[in-house]
């Protein structure tokens, strides 16, 4: 394991465009259960409850899940020492952009600016009537069902099944992309199409990928380059440590 650290950390200094890919598992140390394995939501929860179609159909029955899920959830939940050393790297200059698939907003409170938030953010809410935008707020989201002062109903800026990834989003990846040479990919098991796609393609362009999971993942044998095992916190901790060693 030190020789795969101290080569990633020599690959991270040397890399002229890093790029961060993050999912559900850096998270989870921050108290924010996943969406897929033992212990997920979707092993309690529907996932067909969180589909556009059930939201539009049925608002407010969507509304108390959203909140109990998320707002709830979100509210008393921190950023962990894997989300700070990302937002360091983004502050030395060597992370130039952070893609997560994590609708939390723990980045932002970490300190990173460079995001690309590829399944949206609980942060802000869209009018479904008229598209106003709106800070989510204690007050906006304690109601039974926010609406708009048009009237309409305020959906939550994540992307339920059934909606398409926002093109700002899809721009800022592929940008992200064509100029990564070494990706961090930390937390995802790379079961969420088309999320699962960035470091196949940041690949076949000739990126080198650097993982870190608690488990193998889809990425692991085909794709991933340097495969750290272990909690993001304790494995991004030593790395970072190594970093500071060779700069």
């Amino acid at each position: 394991m030190e020789n795969k650290i101290s080569e990633a950390a020599r690959l991270i200094i040397e890399s002229k465009y890093l790029s961060a890919l993050t999912g559900a598992g850096i998270s989870v140390e921050s108290g924010i259960p996943p969406f897929r394995g033992e212990n997920g939501l979707w092993s309690k929860y529907d996932p067909g409850l969180f589909e556009i179609s059930y939201f539009l159909s049925n608002p407010e029955e969507s509304w108390e899940l959203m909140k109990k899920l998320f707002y709830e959830t979100f509210k008393n939940a921190r950023p962990n020492e894997a989300h700070f050393m990302l937002a360091r790297l983004e502050h030395k200059g060597l992370l130039k952009v952070l893609i997560t698939q994590n609708i939390d907003g723990l980045h932002h409170s970490a300190g990173s600016r460079h995001v690309v938030e590829y399944h949206g953010s609980t942060r802000n809410l869209t009018c479904t009537h008229c598209s106003e935008k709106r800070e989510s707020s204690e007050d906006t989201i304690a109601v039974s069902l926010p609406k708009c002062s048009c009237g309409g109903v305020l959906k939550p800026d994540i992307i339920f099944f059934g909606e398409e990834i926002p093109i700002s989003a899809i721009l800022g990846v592929q940008d992200a992309i064509e100029t990564t040479d070494v990706m961090l990919v930390v937390g995802t098991t790379g079961e969420v199409f088309p999320a699962s796609l960035i470091p196949i393609e940041a690949k076949r362009r000739g990126a080198i990928i650097i993982e870190v999971n608690t488990q193998p993942s889809s990425f692991t044998y085909d794709t991933t380059d340097i495969f750290l095992q272990g909690l993001a916190t304790k494995i991004l901790h030593v790395l970072e440590e190594e970093i500071q060693k060779l700069l």
